[in-house]
């Protein structure tokens, strides 16, 4: 049978890593997290994110989870409280892998 176009795998290579940075964002809770830490100054007590939302502890423990197993944040522990920061390759990361499923096209 004859096709219109050639065939193209639909997976050449492994792409987990962009999937676990992409989703780690597909949450408006994450991304919410992500640009507070962005804004920061210093490092951010995961109790500080639960004044002022809707989530309790545990959520926003689960989100930063999320966001660190990805390479977005980075945390240190003090005592028995997490404090979190943007990694300092979280934009670099974000944009490799945006790229790598989305090459920028030359048009001839």
């Amino acid at each position: 049978m004859q096709r219109c176009c050639p065939e193209t795998a639909l997976y050449d290579r492994d792409l987990t890593r962009e999937a676990t940075l992409f989703k780690a964002l597909a949450d408006p809770a994450r991304v919410a997290i992500l640009a507070t830490l962005a804004r920061a100054e210093h490092e951010v007590c995961v109790c500080d994110f639960t004044s002022g939302v809707e989530l309790n502890q545990s959520t926003v423990s689960h989100h930063l989870k999320i966001l660190k197993d990805a390479g977005l944040v980075t945390s240190v522990r003090r005592g028995t409280w997490g404090y979190y920061s943007l990694a300092s390759d979280a934009r670099d990361r974000f944009d490799a892998a945006l790229a790598s499923v989305l090459p920028v096209k030359v048009l001839a």
